[in-house]
């Protein structure tokens, strides 16, 4: 078994995530590079992120890309015409202004890319290995993995991040920006405000270490 690396909400990031691809070093064999989600919105480059991320698919064997809440409700925007107002009021102008505009019978659209479309679609709910779940935003205390909620693991907050809930695995986690890495024994929280001026983290499991940008 080689070591996780795993890496929080991006938002557009794409300096900070490049410079983070740089100080960590992976096995491109053994070792898997999980994303938690939040990809896109607020940040000024969500297009190159994910041409990014994209591209370290291509290189790396063992890429997990999670769902994070900006991506499930750009994809309801995209496709079904709803959640416009949250799409904006959360980031989303910086999306539509990263990918552009284009017209289409509808009307103009916004300009993404079918592997882009492709790879929203294909973000995972959650990640389990033998000993971590990975998940966007949390789990809700006392309902097994297979039940939990979609809303709840891209959405949900201090029912989670205050729980001291067994899990019976460490719940790696993003969604919520804290000001430091939040390590307890049940849980590990990396979403640190990249977009906000914070840090872009990454954790190196098992040995929990923590690599900053």
């Amino acid at each position: 078994m080689g070591k996780i690396f795993a890496i929080g909400d991006i938002h557009g990031c794409l300096d900070k995530l490049r410079t983070m691809m740089k100080r960590i070093r992976i096995d491109d064999e053994k070792d898997t590079l999980v994303f938690v989600g939040d990809y896109i919105d607020r940040g000024p480059d969500p297009k190159g992120v994910v041409d990014f991320v994209l591209s370290l698919k291509k290189k790396l064997k063992n890429v997990i890309c999670l769902l994070g809440n900006h991506e499930q409700v750009f994809l309801n925007f995209f496709f079904h015409h709803i959640d416009a107002d949250l799409f904006y009021f959360n980031g989303g102008d910086t999306t539509v202004a990263s990918y552009g505009l284009a017209e289409t019978a509808e009307g103009k659209k916004i300009n993404v890319p079918e592997n882009h479309l492709e790879f929203f679609k294909s973000l995972l709910p959650y990640y389990e290995t033998e000993d971590y779940i990975f998940v966007h935003a949390g789990l809700r205390p006392g309902i097994s993995l297979e039940k939990q909620n979609i809303d709840d693991l891209t959405w949900i907050r201090y029912e989670f991040i205050r729980s001291t809930h067994d899990f019976g695995k460490i719940v790696v986690f993003g969604h919520t920006s804290l000001p430091e890495t939040l390590i307890q024994t049940n849980k590990i929280g990396i979403d640190t405000g990249a977009v906000y001026g914070g840090c872009l983290t990454c954790v190196v499991l098992p040995e929990t270490k923590i690599i900053q940008v």
